[in-house]
């Protein structure tokens, strides 16, 4: 399915947004100065066109209730598999929503990083540190029980992700079906997706080539906001930045000392917000405009000019950013998706395999 259809969505619902005082909340591993960021003259009135779900038009050929009849107990199933994972171990949450990312990222959202062959996705460099593999395996062994090949892995891991947002605090939205299982997956496409080092430039192009918008890259970069990453990935912006032999000037001064401290070990991990890393809300924002982005490509969208608007707006309005976030996930979500009339598609009987004939 060719999303570009979706960049000249009409926009209905305009916000206009006042930039207000906020300060942040310290979490326990990090103390943060309790004071008001401060915003420039620019970031006084901003302009917002929010779309709505109701203006967002899904692949015509999947299906709110595709499951109705087939399959009544996937959603209960799910929700209750993912909220069990999670309550064991928080941090599944954001790891579902990064795999989900990296399986409609190539190939569209066709459940193609689950394949565990020689040269799939996921034995990828740029897969090494995805995780929860076992939590769609899981629910999907239920499925099989109950509904067998009914539902597709890739409408698994759509629908998850979701539920794995809405159990750290974030919004819900509704996740049409009919996704098939796509049977190819290769380690060399999977190289292509961002992993926290490219400029603002190469993101935008990234997320057009999707059919989305730079409102879209934004705001779901705003998933930052739960996760961690390893200290490995930003060690470089601590000690010898772009080979001048001293830590990135982009980077507060206390949240450096802290990471400097933190991070000796590469095998470390630091949490993506360092505020309120276990809550699914705008603080994000508010770390960007205090120059305490983990990732580079984080502070960035602060500091440039095709972006940095939209980082204050969000900053200061939470509804806006809970809103717009389940706009975007939706139509990430149908990016490129394979269904009923593809050829190429199928529903597997196990996640990490296709199916014999």
């Amino acid at each position: 399915m060719n999303m570009s259809k979706y960049s000249s969505l009409s926009l209905p619902l305009v916000l206009v947004l006042y930039t207000i005082s906020a300060s942040a909340v310290p979490h326990e591993n990090f103390e943060v100065e309790d004071k008001p960021f401060t915003s420039s003259p620019g970031d006084t009135v901003f302009t917002l066109q929010v779309q709505t779900l109701e203006d967002t038009t899904l692949d015509d050929l999947l299906s709110f209730g595709y499951y109705r009849k087939s399959c009544p107990q996937f959603e209960s199933i799910l929700h209750r598999k993912v909220k069990e994972w999670i309550q064991k171990d928080y941090t599944l949450a954001p790891s579902l929503l990064r795999l989900h990312f990296h399986d409609c990222s190539v190939r569209g959202c066709d459940g193609s990083i689950l394949l565990n062959h020689d040269g799939s996705e996921r034995r990828a460099q740029a897969s090494k540190t995805l995780r929860g593999f076992e939590v769609i395996d899981d629910i999907k062994a239920e499925l099989e029980k109950k509904c067998p090949k009914m539902v597709s892995c890739a409408d698994i891991l759509t629908a998850a992700a979701r539920d794995a947002t809405v159990e750290m605090g974030g919004p819900y939205w509704a996740v049409p079906y009919g996704r098939k299982d796509g049977r190819v997956s290769i380690d060399k496409e999977a190289e292509m997706i961002p992993m926290g080092h490219e400029n603002i430039t190469s993101l935008i192009e990234f997320f057009q080539s999707k059919g989305l918008t730079v409102l879209d890259l934004v705001v779901l970069s705003g998933a930052h906001t739960i996760g961690r990453t390893t200290c490995g990935s930003i060690q470089y912006r601590l000690y010898n930045y772009q080979g001048t032999g001293k830590a990135d000037q982009s980077i507060d001064p206390k949240y450096l000392n802290f990471l400097q401290r933190k991070c000796r070990w590469a095998s470390e991990y630091v949490d993506l917000d360092a505020t309120t890393p276990k809550a699914f809300d705008h603080m994000y924002y508010i770390n960007l405009k205090k120059k305490m982005g983990l990732l580079s490509t984080d502070q960035l969208l602060y500091s440039d000019p095709r972006t940095s608007p939209l980082v204050s707006a969000l900053a200061t309005t939470p509804s806006i950013f809970q809103h717009q976030f389940a706009v975007s996930m939706a139509k990430f979500g149908v990016i490129d998706v394979l269904t009923g009339q593809d050829d190429d598609g199928e529903i597997r009987t196990n996640c990490n395999f296709v199916n014999a004939y």
